[in-house]
Order: structure tokens, then sequence, then C-alpha cells
């Protein structure tokens, strides 16, 4: 058996073994097992698929978009990852809710940073409804009610979480905790219980004693017990229920202004918090505008990082129009595989084209043809700004000073003296810079110079005009 078709055997069977985590909730297991299925064959569409579809699940959404348009990539035609990707972009209104809801878990977090472990909750109960299958949402929500000694809320919402992933090492570590804190508390509540005793009716009373005080078929024990009991009850009568009926109306006054101060700091925290979430809101138009260009922009890149993936690795077109293509790509937004692929295309591709490059600004350079020197040499410098010892560099200043451009010339004259100092170079560049400037000065201070002057004259023409009518 070849390497490719050991390679193909694990990544199918590592597939399987995923698609059979999957089938009974265990999504962490199975998450893994489809990554690694990933690493023996990184073309096996099936298990990209599945992987994106249980990261759909958990709500990760961005990233499952990712693994689609990964595997579209790969097969373009009859892959049912298009379907995906059609049916997630077609409900815009799904996408926007999604959004919002990850905004606001983040700013839970923040909330939990700063101990407003209140108004976390309650944004989490929010997220938690408009977006059902939000593990991570679930499992915050759980802790911080484990955190406040909520622990019958904290069960419901953990096994909520449990039921979307059966084996979440993160589910698992809290719930172990809350049996672990309520198996303490019940124990101590047990420990400090009190001695048996004996209750029974006397009368109107209720009389209550320890058990070991009881002594069956004792005659005196029961005539002295209700004597006890007859003077309680007189006691009770005198002492406490006729004040009570004199001081209940005042008592259901106090009553009521301590319920109505409740109410006012129940209200007063509310306020509060709606007032927070007000001010997310007002700049929510501006963060989901944003959002949405950068999943956009994340997106073109990685379609241009597998396009120009695939274009090299059929030869189908040049290295020139694919290390352009690699220039456009904006690279901080690809993730560490995307950054990873991006680094290894760059490292084959760019030192063929700079050569080719560097030559040929060099030479048009030399005939004064300084736009194509510019067209070059601006290319060569993007893809390795020391190439040729900084050479290219200081060619290109020299052409864009050639062309007109003091501006670009300067801060290239400016990036030589300081990434090559102590060169011969970087001391002929400090100088051409220092000449630009200088006659930048000249030039502001002839400028000066000249609306002074046609100030001076217009004022000279006005004294005239004001002789002549006197």
């Amino acid at each position: 058996m070849d390497i490719k078709k050991k390679l193909e055997y694990q990544s199918n069977y590592w597939y399987n073994d995923g698609l059979k985590r999957a089938q009974i909730q265990d999504m962490t297991g199975a998450i893994a097992s489809l990554r690694r299925s990933l690493q023996y064959s990184q073309s096996n569409i099936t298990a990209r698929n599945l992987l994106g579809l249980l990261l759909y699940g958990r709500g990760e959404v961005a990233e499952a978009l990712v693994q689609w348009i990964i595997s579209r990539n790969f097969q373009a035609s009859g892959n049912i990852a298009e379907y995906y990707i059609q049916k997630v972009q077609s409900s815009k209104s799904e996408l926007e809710v999604i959004n919002q809801v990850v905004k606001k878990y983040n700013q839970c977090l923040q909330y939990c940073s700063q101990g407003g472990e209140d108004l976390a909750i309650i944004q989490l109960k929010k997220v938690v409804t408009e977006h059902p299958s939000f593990l991570k949402a679930y499992q915050l929500l759980g802790l911080l009610y484990l955190h406040t000694e909520q622990y019958g809320k904290a069960r419901q919402v953990l096994r909520k979480a449990h039921r979307l992933d059966t084996t979440d090492p993160i589910t698992l570590s809290y719930l172990h905790e809350l049996n672990r804190v309520q198996k303490k508390k019940a124990v101590s509540i047990k420990e400090g219980k009190e001695q048996p005793a004996v209750s029974y009716k006397l009368g109107n009373e209720t009389i209550i004693q320890p058990a070991q005080g009881v002594r069956e078929n004792s005659p005196m024990f029961t005539i002295v017990n209700i004597a006890i009991g007859i003077l309680v009850g007189a006691a009770v009568m005198w002492f406490l229920i006729m004040p009570a009926v004199n001081q209940s109306k005042s008592q259901q006054a106090n009553e009521s202004i301590v319920e109505a101060s409740d109410q006012i700091a129940t209200q007063k925290s509310e306020i509060s918090a709606l007032k927070k979430e007000l001010e997310g809101y007002r700049t929510k138009s501006d963060e989901a505008q944003t959002a949405k260009e950068t999943a956009k922009s994340t997106q073109s890149s990685y379609e241009a990082l597998l396009d120009v993936t695939t274009k090299y690795a059929a030869g189908t077109e040049s290295n020139q129009n694919l290390a352009s293509t690699l220039l456009s790509i904006n690279k901080d937004s690809l993730g560490e595989d995307g950054k990873a692929q991006y680094d290894k295309l760059a490292d084959s591709i760019f030192p063929s084209v700079c050569r080719r490059q560097y030559n040929r600004g060099i030479a048009s350079f030399d005939v004064k043809n300084y736009d194509t020197a510019v067209e070059a040499l601006a290319m060569v410098v993007k893809m390795d700004e020391e190439y040729d010892d900084g050479n290219a560099m200081y060619v290109l200043a020299q052409a864009y000073e050639a062309t007109g451009d003091t501006n670009n010339a300067k801060t290239y004259y400016q990036k030589v003296t300081e990434q090559f100092s102590g060169t011969e170079m970087a001391e002929e560049a400090q100088s051409k810079l220092e000449a630009l400037n200088a006659a930048a000065d000249q030039n502001a201070a002839n400028q000066n110079a000249a609306a002074d002057q046609n100030g001076q004259g217009a004022e000279d023409s006005s004294s005239q005009e004001q002789d002549t009518t006197e």
C-alpha cells in the first residue's frame, strides 16, 4: 500500500470515528476526530463538510463557513457545501441575529471582568433565547449561576449544555463542581440538625420537648405539662396577642414601605442595566457594518489564497500573476493555518518574481524609463524590503524622485537610512533626503515671499486709487 492510500485510509478511519461520535452527541470528540482526519487528507470534503455542520451546531457560524468555503474550493460541482453556504447567506436576518448574539456574549465577558454578574446573567438569558444552540453562552450562564449560588438554575442550564455536547470538558467540570458543592452543603445541613424532639397538642397549644425527656406512663409529668401549657397560653394571650392586634396597622404600613423600597431598588437596577444596554445599541449599526466587511474580507482572502494554491499546484498560471494575487491578500484577516499556507506559497513564488522584476526595474532606471522602474521595484519592495541588501528600495526612491513624486521618494530614503544605517548607501540616502527637505523648505519660503509681495502690491494699488480719487 503506497503512502497516498495509507493517508486516505487513515483520513476515512478518523472520519468514521467522528461520525459515530456525532451520532451520540459527543461533539467535542467528533470535532477532534474530524480535525485529525483532515490532517491526513485536506481534500476529504465529506469530513470537512461534517466538521462545518458540527461547528454550526455549537453556534460557531464563522468557523463553519470557513470549512465549507475550503470544501467548495476543493470540489466546486456536486458539493453539498455550496448548499450550506447559500442557505446561511440567504437568511440575512439570521446572520444579523447571530452577529448580535456574539456581540452580546463578548459584552457579557466584559461585564464579568468588571464584576457585573447580574448584568451578564440578564444579557446571557437573551443570548440563549435568541440562539438556543450557542454552547459557550450556556456554559458561561451556568458558571455565573454557580458563582452566585443559584444551584438549581445552574443545574438546569448546564443540563441543556450537556445535551448539546455530552463530552465537552468545560460542561463536565462545571457539573462536577456543582455536585461537589451541593453534596458539601447537604452534609453541613445534616450535621447541624437538632436532636430529635416529640410534639403534641394540649388544647390550643403545641408542646415540644426533647425525646429523651419524655417518660411514658408518668401521671405527674402529664399534670406538670398541663399546668405549664395553661401558664404559657395565658402569657401568650396577655403579652403577645393583644399588643400585636394594636400594632397590626403600623406593621402593615412598615411592610408596605419596605416593599416599595425593594421595588424602587429593583427598578433602579433594571434602569441601570437598560442604560448600559442602550449605549451598546447606539453603536450597533457601525459594528454590524464593520463585522460584515471583515467577514467579506476574510472570505475573499481565503478564496484568493485557495485559488493561488490550486493554480500553483497545477502550473496553469505564471508566478508573476500569482505573486500579484498574493500581494492583494490581506494576510492579517487569515487564521493561523491560512497564514502558514500564505508564507509557504510566498517562499516558493516571491524569490523568482523578485529577481525578474528587480532586473527589469534596474534596466528601466538605467535607460531613464522611470515609470516602469517604479512599477517593477515597488512590487519587489512589497515582496522583500531588504532585497539586494536594500538596493531595490534605494533605486525605487531615486525613481520616485526622478518622476517628481517627492513624498514617496522621502519615505523610501528615510526607510533606507533607518534599516541600513552605517552603510554607504544609507549615508547617500540621508544626503538626498536632506536635499529634498531643503528644496521643499526653499520652495515654501519662495511661495510665502511671493504671497507677501502680491499682498504689498495690492496695498500700493489701493493707495494710488485713493490718491487719484481725492
